[in-house]
């Protein structure tokens, strides 16, 4: 009985499973899974009619693909969330950011903001407020060291 449906249907459920999947090796693995499943269901099988012989074997080979793809996504799923982690691990959430500004006068918080938040140039800023370029940058560099410090602590 095994020779026979083997022979049978292994090449219909390889071409079936290449239609799905667009791969013949994935196809192939899933054709054997299949029969694996149908050997450790030997009892079942040897009771039903040809016809419902085969559509076990579908059913089983699209149930074995199903399976993958869904162990597949959720792999995704679980790189995609390691990534996020690792993106964001050593930064500061917005709370112990503001906290961080609250250390350095509102001057060179304004400063900060501008540049390093918002994104202007320091010629941009030295426009805006009417502050020559060279005290901008010469303010920035002080409030960055100010940060840097109250980090370290």
């Amino acid at each position: 009985m095994w020779e026979e449906l083997y022979k049978t249907h292994y090449r219909e459920l390889v071409a079936y499973g290449i239609h799905m999947t667009f791969s013949k090796e994935l196809s192939e693995d899933l054709a054997q899974e299949t029969f694996i499943k149908a050997l450790i269901n030997c009892e079942v099988l040897e009771g039903l009619t040809a016809g419902k012989q085969r559509a076990w074997l579908y059913r089983t080979f699209k149930n074995l693909l199903f399976d993958r793809y869904r162990r597949k996504n959720m792999e995704n799923e679980y790189i995609q969330s390691l990534r996020y982690q690792d993106e964001t691990e050593g930064q500061f959430d917005e709370v112990e950011s503001d906290m961080l500004l609250q250390s350095v006068s509102l001057d060179e918080r304004l400063l900060f903001c501008l540049r390093y938040i918002e994104g202007y140039t320091a010629a941009e800023i030295s426009e805006m407020l009417k502050i020559p370029p060279g005290t901008i940058r010469s303010k920035l560099s002080r409030c960055r060291k100010k940060l840097k410090a109250n980090i370290d602590f």
